[in-house]
Formats: C-alpha cells, structure tokens, sequence
C-alpha cells in the first residue's frame, strides 16, 4: 500500500545519505525510483543530489509552481517506476505537498519527502508544515548536539561565527554556517533565557 513519508531532521544530519542509499536499495532489487530534488538548491550541480560524504545521484528537478501530480504522471507512464524520492522537501509549497498526497492516493505510488523541519529561528519551512500535517508516516533522522542530547533545531552563523537572529529563511549553500543543537543550547545561542 502506497503511502506518503516525510523524513526530517536539521542541518547535516545526513538526509541526502539515507535517500540515496534507499533509492539504492530499490535498483538493487530490480525496481526503479525516480529522483526529484529542488531546482532551488543546485549545490552540487542542477539535477543532482549529493551527500556531503560524497556519495550522489542524478536527478529530476522541481520549481515553485510545478504540478507534482503531473510531473509523477508523466513519470509512471513513461515505464516503471516503483518509488518517489523528494530531496530538499521542505522547499515544497503547500499545494506541492497535496499533490504529492493524491500520487499516492491516485497513482498508487509510494513517495518518500526528505528535508529539512524548521529553519534557523525555529519556524517551520511551509512544505515541512504541510507534510506534518498530511504524511502517513514521518521519520526523525538523528542527530546530535555538541552536548551529546538529539539536536532538534539548527542556528545560522556568519563568517566570524556570530549567531544570525534574523534573515531570509532560505540560504543555499553555507553548511558550514549552521550548527545543529538540541533544545536548550539553541535557545542560549539565541539568546532566549
């Protein structure tokens, strides 16, 4: 049975890591996946997820205002193709979100979201927000704060290593300018006593 996934977690967790090996383990047996990732993020090139211990994988990219339902559509009947892949899913918009929901209703065709859950100041990326509401299944990708507690949320730092309190929520590139922290080491960082 065909269901919708969203797996989460913060900044350099490894989400990009646990799609391609998934996507991998679906080849090894014989089935095709089908990659999507944000045209958005061309970090490691247009049309290509990449891990940052280098593993990486061509493919299909999404915009803004592209009807996913379609572009699955389209996918399915040029040939087989046994599972979704969305990389960098917390750049989905709300509409996105829903249409991935009715390729899994309507299609028959397990889609599997990776992405980020909340930005730098704590808020929720409005894919990631519409994916915690309509999933099937979501999955927490661990990782850990410098304290050795589940990092759960991420800060932004400038080249000096300053803590950014405010910006654009969306800043491509720069993995060396976030930190992963749990709860409480974000909340001092950012200066929330």
């Amino acid at each position: 049975m065909a269901k919708l996934y969203f797996n989460y977690s913060t900044m350099n967790a490894g989400k990009s890591t646990v799609l391609l090996q998934a996507a991998h383990n679906y080849r090894e047996r014989g089935m095709v996946p089908y990659l999507i990732t944000a045209q958005l993020d061309n970090r490691a090139g247009e049309g290509r997820i990449a891990s940052r211990i280098g593993i990486g994988q061509d493919a299909d990219t999404y915009d803004a205002d592209e009807d996913l339902f379609q572009k699955i559509k389209t996918r399915l009947n040029a040939g087989p193709c046994a599972c979704i892949f969305i990389d960098e899913a917390h750049f989905l918009s709300h509409d996105q979100v829903w249409q991935l929901a009715r390729a899994v209703d309507d299609l028959g065709v397990p889609v599997m979201c990776y992405g980020l859950r909340v930005d730098f100041l704590g808020h929720l990326f409005p894919g990631s927000a519409a994916l915690l509401a309509v999933s099937d299944e979501m999955r927490e990708i661990r990782t850990i704060c410098h304290c050795g507690k589940k990092a759960t949320m991420v800060v932004r730092q400038d080249a000096s290593g300053v803590v950014q309190r405010e910006g654009a929520q969306v800043q491509i590139g720069g993995n060396e300018s976030y930190v992963s922290l749990c709860r409480r080491h974000w909340r001092e960082a950012v200066g929330d006593s």
